[in-house]
């Protein structure tokens, strides 16, 4: 299909990126757009250091302190606030949108391990430095980070015949070990139950020290496994190298490259991709020993992926492109960003599951989630009695905006009706 170069701007920035902020200048080819977007570094929102944030967690273990004298819960606010400021803001849409595909990835959730104030610092440290590099790297910062070993538990995971284990009753706990195989890794029907088990021996020690004055990742050597163990056909050492040579093998395997290929073309593509784009990415991923910076540059090349307004918006995907297309002044945004996504059923950081929100039009398009869009868009309406609907309108979707749109729009009693008609628009609600 091809595009016009104005609607290939527009598909670039609402496709690939978080939508079009404002009058952003749409000059220069939109692949050349993306494509610099994948190279020099991406600081994202400052925070809080990890220490700072293990510090509060450990205080609010130790007191159980009134949720209003809670460190935690401050650093959580502070950090969502910070990173739905970065979304709307950032000039840099497809690099950010990588950043939160690869956090829904790596789910990290509010709803286990209490590991609200480690949210943030885990997309920090963990993800945003890794998105364009290779995948082993972020597996290792990912399993190595304490928000992960807090929520998947592995902390508490003790080696029965370590010599904490030896006559505790305490013994492996699975769970990061599983969720590793069949989300982050290899994908479903590509392991057994007894990988299962020899993945979770191997990384028994891999824990949290959340008092020491350092706080950080801390390997237990008398809380690991001890001797070799056997994983997918191949035998690892004991100790925390033998975890670190099996991340990377799992990393770098086959079946890997095409569970995230998938994934990724499920994103970018659509919700039931072509196969051969999931080939594609799958052999650059293989070719480049797991390049993610490669790979999107891979998946800006494929065409079908410019297909315009092919996959309908997440919650927190269409506050963000609402508010980007605003631009509003300061002090004129929503004061609490993370309740509006909350409100709309995508709560930043809190997915139910560890396979994270969906990435497809069912997990979104049910009547009542519809419903709070919309009330949404007039409360959003009400905040630009002062902007002009058609000019937005046109800034936003250009040539993407339907004739029908522009019908309801040019007949609405006031000029927050017709914006709140662009907001809750079909072609608003997808990219």
């Amino acid at each position: 299909m091809s595009l016009g170069a104005d609607q290939r701007a527009l598909t670039a920035r609402i496709r690939f990126g978080l939508g079009r902020r404002g009058g952003e200048a749409l000059d220069g080819p939109a692949e050349r757009w993306l494509l610099a977007q994948l190279a020099g570094p991406d600081p994202g929102p400052a925070g809080p250091d990890l220490a700072s944030c293990l510090r509060a967690i450990a205080f609010d273990r130790r007191e159980r302190p009134p949720p209003e004298q809670s460190m935690a819960r401050p650093i959580l606010r502070a950090e969502q606030q910070a990173a739905l400021g970065w979304a709307v803001a950032t000039p840099r849409g497809f690099r950010e949108r990588l950043v939160r595909f690869w956090a829904n990835h790596f789910t990290v959730s509010l709803r286990q391990g209490g590991v609200g104030a480690l949210a943030g610092a885990f997309v920090r440290e963990a993800i945003r430095p890794h998105v364009t590099g290779r995948f082993e790297d972020m597996l290792l910062a990912v399993m190595r980070h304490p928000a992960m070993l807090l929520y998947l538990d592995n902390a508490v995971s003790v080696g029965p015949d370590s010599l904490a284990g030896a006559g505790s009753g305490r013994g492996l706990n699975e769970n990061l070990a599983r969720e590793c195989l069949e989300l982050h890794t290899l994908g479903v029907g590509t392991y057994t139950q007894a990988d299962v088990t020899a993945l979770a021996a191997v990384l028994t020690g891999w824990s949290v020290d959340i008092n020491d004055p350092v706080p950080g990742f801390f390997f237990r050597p008398r809380a690991h496994q001890p001797g070799s163990k056997r994983l997918l056909g191949r035998v690892f050492a004991e100790g925390e190298a033998g975890g670190v040579a099996a991340l990377r093998f799992l990393a770098g395997q086959p079946a890997t490259h095409l569970h995230l290929a998938g994934k990724l073309a499920r994103h970018f593509v659509s919700d039931a991709p072509p196969p051969e784009a999931v080939r594609r990415i799958a052999g650059v991923l293989g070719a480049t020993g797991g390049d993610l910076g490669v790979a999107a540059g891979a998946i800006v090349a494929i065409e079908a992926a410019w297909v315009p307004l092919g996959k309908l918006r997440a919650p927190q995907d269409f506050v963000i492109a609402a508010l980007r297309a605003a631009d509003l002044p300061d002090g004129q945004a929503p004061p609490d960003l993370a309740a509006v996504v909350a409100g709309l059923g995508q709560p930043l950081w809190n997915a139910p599951l560890p396979d994270g929100w969906a990435d497809d039009a069912a997990g979104w398009a049910g009547p009542e989630a519809m419903l709070r869009r919309i009330d949404w868009s007039f409360s959003l309406a009400g905040r630009l009695r002062d902007a002009d609907p058609p000019a937005l309108a046109e800034a936003s979707l250009g040539p993407l905006l339907r004739p029908a749109t522009r019908a309801a729009m040019a007949g609405a009693p006031s000029r927050v009706e017709a914006m709140a008609l662009l907001f809750a628009s079909p072609e608003f609600q997808r990219r």
